[in-house]
């Protein structure tokens, strides 16, 4: 059997057919995620070639910007519609995605950010109380006082 290089993740040397296996081992992913990507509309199911399904190598590059796009934040919902727009004609679409979650990103900031300082407040407040007083932190966890 003719061996051919398959570029991925684990950059190893793969036989043909690409089987379910293979695929997901030159990917860097488990069997369960290339069928979960394919439930999710992600991965297409190639048909059954001698009983079992037979994968094109770009399938490796295709799992390789789900896997990067998830790392940049974006969720399966939004990687499928990059993915329709994989051809980069449309632009503005792309455009839209991808503001779409760095306000996001900017939101979750935020939030981090009031959180640091309604901690960083209790926290101070809890080394400044005596032993006789009861400690901020509890107490606004308690429910007794709102977080600055």
């Amino acid at each position: 059997m003719k061996k051919r290089v398959v570029a991925g993740p684990a950059s190893l040397e793969t036989p043909s057919p690409l089987t379910i296996g293979r695929l997901a081992k030159a990917a860097g992913v488990g069997v369960e995620t290339v069928r979960y990507y394919q439930s999710r509309g992600l991965l297409r199911v190639p048909a059954a070639n001698g009983g079992f399904r037979v994968y094109p190598v770009a399938a490796i590059d295709r799992i390789a910007f789900i896997k990067r796009a998830q790392a940049l934040g974006f969720s399966l919902d939004e990687v499928r519609s990059l993915l329709d727009l994989e051809d980069g004609r449309n632009r503005r679409a792309i455009q839209s995605v991808t503001q779409a979650r760095l306000g996001q990103i900017e939101d979750k900031l935020a939030d981090l950010h009031r959180m640091r300082g309604a901690l960083s407040e209790l926290l101070h407040r809890c080394r400044q109380a005596g032993p006789m007083q009861a400690c901020p932190i509890i107490e606004t966890l308690a429910g007794a006082r709102s977080p600055t």
